[in-house]
């Protein structure tokens, strides 16, 4: 008869996970239950070493400080470029974090990282990774429910190769305002397209249940951060307010409601504060009692980890720039005033910040009882026994060089590039270019069409132009505004003549990469063809040009007709600008 195991309880992979929680919970200091309450950023080397001194530049503490000084036990990794040593630094962060008193695992997350935008304070491009496009180009492609359910799965195959655990996504808001700089990390306009896309991801993310093989969604970000005063966004603290004309609150909760009717055990608050709203606080969501526990917790009856969204609570550095606290309508309160104001909220995480010192203080103090925090530390701990974590710890480096990129992934990812595309206009019909075509084009790496067409150097030399633009934005921007691409949405007055300069000479498409519904009137009015594309490569795009692939893309936003009409229109809306120039869903065909 074999021994019994004189592990403790927790450690036992045989025992109720809840037994496990209380075990655990019983062990842990006031210190060790502090550190379950944050979730900072941190960095890594690039040889896949821990960061033992800050880097310069970003707010992030070194390693040893977050896991074994301040017992953090969950990070949102931030860099990291290759793999292998992704994989690496992993596995040298638990080693450090199974060599505490406790062992507990390091629960690691991350921004997106699969489309075509870096961003310190959104997500990293990470180049290694199967590339695909962002959100509102896989709510363009055909059979979308199915896509994005794979792609999903896909996600979760490379994440897990690299010992990441927590998708921060996705992304459950309504892109209400075309001027949203964060619209382009949503699954588009439609609510029930949202909602529907919302709960695909989930599935193909977690699965039917949460174990070893799940990645986590932390959905992003509550009640929907769509809404926001003119499009401008609560990153930036000039734009604090979210606004409701269209009294439309209800709406933006039924991708929420759909990704906990999915299996979503973790949902990220947003900072916007509401005004006006009957009934709720004008205060940052992360502090909004009426919502986060009257109406995630009461009415939607949800019991997992909330988590704030980055440095509600102090500020740091992000990429040379200041950052936070984004604590609207609380900016007079001290840290641990705004602490104490979340958690009475019923938040359990607070992202980005580091300050354990403060829950320690607030309960030594008496002004939070330690039973509040046991509570929210239950729910963490019971998500990482779901999750496997103490059994599975580690990750092979080797498999992470294998998985991550591979080349059936890379295809599936390239699929969704061409297939997302759109064609708006095709007079002519211009496109598809003819094998053997002389070709000017500006914007498009010539080696992207690999022999089909013959590249010309200048247009009186071809038979026809292609242009690649970008939707417009404002790019005079300082600081945290220049993270985003926010503003007008109107091209300038030289690049429509360009275009349409171009298309008097010679047929002129012009390929733009939709990120945001760009006012597109003037543009689509000179040129011969006009295709919508949302984060392709030129060889991706070269392939629709050249009918290699079929344009088979149905916009997932309405594209306004002036910038009139978006002033106009209600910012939590969907498809409330007037006489748009195409609907959702619009996307001609070839030979159509």
């Amino acid at each position: 008869m074999a021994a019994a195991s004189t592990d403790p309880r927790y450690l036992d992979p045989r025992a109720p996970i809840a037994e496990r929680v209380e075990d655990l919970l019983s062990r842990m200091t006031l210190e060790e239950k502090a550190g379950q309450l944050f979730h900072p950023g941190t960095l890594m080397n690039d040889d896949g070493t821990l960061l033992e001194e800050p880097m310069p530049g970003y707010g992030m503490a070194a390693t040893h400080e977050l896991v074994v000084e301040r017992h953090i036990t969950h990070m949102n990794l931030i860099n990291g470029a290759d793999p292998r040593a992704i994989a690496q630094w992993h596995n040298r962060l638990q080693e450090q974090a199974a060599a505490t008193r406790l062992g507990i695992p390091v629960t690691v997350s991350t921004d997106p990282r699969h489309g075509v935008f870096s961003s310190p304070l959104t997500g990293m491009s990470t180049q290694a990774m199967s590339r695909w496009p962002e959100h509102p180009g896989l709510a363009a492609l055909p059979d979308a429910e199915r896509r994005v359910e794979e792609y999903a799965d896909v996600v979760r195959r490379e994440y897990l190769a690299l010992g990441i655990r927590v998708a921060l996504g996705p992304m459950a808001d309504i892109f209400s305002d075309p001027r949203w700089s964060r619209g382009s990390g949503t699954f588009g306009e439609d609510p029930a397209t949202v909602a529907r896309l919302t709960a695909a991801f989930i599935r193909g993310l977690q699965g039917a249940a949460p174990g070893p093989e799940s990645v986590a969604a932390m959905v992003k970000h509550f009640p929907g951060g769509g809404p926001q005063k003119d499009g401008e966004d609560a990153h930036d603290r000039r734009f604090p307010d979210q606004v409701y004309p269209g009294q439309q609150q209800e709406l933006h909760l039924q991708p929420f409601e759909a990704s906990l009717e999915a299996g979503a055990r973790q949902m990220m608050t947003y900072y916007g504060r509401p005004i006006g709203v009957d009934g709720w606080d004008e205060v940052g969501f992360a502090f909004n009692r009426p919502v986060v526990q009257g109406l995630l917790r009461d009415r939607l009856g949800f019991d997992g980890i909330v988590c704030t969204d980055w440095n509600v609570v102090d500020a740091t550095t992000m990429d040379g720039v200041h950052f936070g606290p984004n604590a609207y309508g609380l900016e007079d309160c001290t840290p641990a005033e705004r602490i104490v104001r979340a958690l009475d909220a019923g938040v359990d995480q607070f992202g980005g910040d580091r300050c354990t010192e403060l829950i320690v203080e607030l309960v030594r103090d008496g002004r939070v009882d330690e039973a509040r925090i046991d509570v929210s530390v239950r729910r963490v701990l019971r998500e990482k026994f779901r999750m496997g974590l103490f059994e599975h710890r580690y990750v092979d480096p080797d498999e992470a060089a294998e998985i991550v990129g591979a080349a059936p992934l890379r295809e599936l990812g390239e699929a969704a590039q061409r297939d997302s595309t759109v064609l708006l206009k095709n007079d002519g019909p211009m496109l598809p270019v003819g094998h053997g075509t002389r070709v000017y084009a500006e914007g498009m790496d010539p080696a992207a069409f690999s022999g089909r067409v013959e590249i010309v150097g200048a247009p009186e030399d071809a038979d026809v132009a292609v242009v690649r633009l970008h939707a417009p934005y404002e790019t005079d921007q300082e600081g945290i505004a220049s993270f985003f691409h926010r503003g007008t949405l109107e091209f300038s007055a030289e690049t429509v003549e360009k275009v349409r300069q171009l298309a008097e000479k010679l047929p002129t498409a012009v390929a733009v990469f939709l990120e945001r519904p760009a006012l597109l009137a003037d543009v689509e009015s000179a040129a011969t063809a006009v295709l919508g594309d949302f984060g392709s490569s030129d060889a991706a795009l070269a392939d629709v040009l050249t009918g290699a692939a079929d344009p088979c893309g149905g916009l997932p936003f309405d594209l306004p007709s002036s910038a009139e009409a978006v002033v106009a229109s209600a910012e939590d809306t969907p498809f409330d600008t007037r006489d748009p120039l195409h609907r959702f869903g619009f996307g001609l065909r070839y030979g159509k």
